[in-house]
């Protein structure tokens, strides 16, 4: 698996990383084998980089995690997680809580220390708390040899701007938002973090399944005409003896300046599958007939947080 370098960390992750949200049953319904044996195919595939949540089941993405990689070598894999989202509407940034979820993500995950902590979906709250009290109770957890990076993750665009023009941060995650239909993060953010030495880091290549064949959740906010477009493209690669799914993926991790793309799954073939193609070269042909099905559709997306921070 091909690595590339995060910001100034030093830290060097494979091009595709493991997102373990599956783990905590986000999509589906999960057996225990089934999601155990899912970390392990990705450890083994190259996916050595991996991420993960207190809000993914509620704790049992952590959970699970930890039992997975209880008899791996600690430096055989870099490990992300967060704070601050704990249920779809309970958020708490507060520097007493940041402390408190270091600790419990720690235990769950049956590790001294976290290589990345970010914080979650920050679009949510008002976003100078992040910076002025958040950022600061991490800096100091990070003196304790806790965690040895931190950042912020979001899907809003502006977030980035107004985090990073204020403080500094180590890295930053930003999901659904480098895509075959979606490229603002690329377009808006990505040369603005890189000038600013920061990590810069993508998930969702799949958009919550909007680029692939399986059914899509029932949560996904994306415009009616986005799904009819996402529809065609998908039917399009099929008739091409292709998969939509191949073809976003190997689109998303191609950006030299985005070190990661996260994604995740519990199905262990499903990571074998995305491992070989991201060593496969991608089919440009496609890829044009794609993005010229998209190209009406193009960055539209949705709102996530608080209006203020859209």
């Amino acid at each position: 698996m091909q690595t590339r370098v995060l910001g100034r960390t030093g830290l060097s992750l494979p091009i595709l990383s493991f997102g373990a949200s599956s783990l905590g049953q986000e999509f589906r319904s999960v057996k225990l084998d089934e999601a155990l044996n899912s970390v392990r195919v990705a450890l083994d595939c190259g996916l050595n980089f991996i991420d993960t949540s207190p809000f993914y089941g509620r704790g049992m993405s952590e959970v699970l995690l930890g039992i997975a990689l209880r008899d791996v070598p600690r430096d055989s894999y870099t490990l992300c997680t967060k704070l601050g989202r704990y249920d779809l509407q309970h958020f708490d940034f507060s520097a007493k809580r940041v402390a408190e979820s270091v600790d419990v993500s720690l235990h769950r995950l049956g590790t001294d220390h976290l290589d990345i902590i970010l914080c979650h979906d920050i679009e949510f709250v008002p976003m100078q708390q992040i910076v002025d009290e958040t950022i600061p109770a991490l800096r100091k957890i990070q003196q304790l040899g806790k965690v040895r990076f931190i950042g912020f993750s979001g899907y809003p665009q502006k977030i980035f701007r107004f985090i990073c023009d204020q403080t500094d941060v180590d890295c930053v995650l930003s999901y659904n938002q480098y895509t075959l239909q979606n490229t603002r993060f690329a377009d808006e953010s990505v040369p603005y973090l890189k000038e600013k030495g920061v990590g810069v880091m993508n998930a969702g290549p799949f958009s919550a399944r909007l680029l692939t064949n399986a059914p899509l959740p029932a949560w996904l906010k994306e415009p009616e005409s986005v799904k009819a477009a996402a529809r065609k493209a998908a039917e399009l690669c099929a008739s091409r003896g292709s998969d939509i799914a191949k073809l976003a993926l190997q689109f998303s991790i191609a950006h030299p300046d985005i070190t990661t793309t996260v994604a995740g799954s519990a199905n262990p073939q499903n990571i074998r599958n995305w491992a070989t193609w991201a060593a496969e070269p991608i089919d440009q042909d496609l890829l044009r007939d794609v993005q010229a099905i998209f190209a009406p559709v193009k960055n539209l997306g949705h709102t996530e947080g608080l209006p203020e921070n859209n």
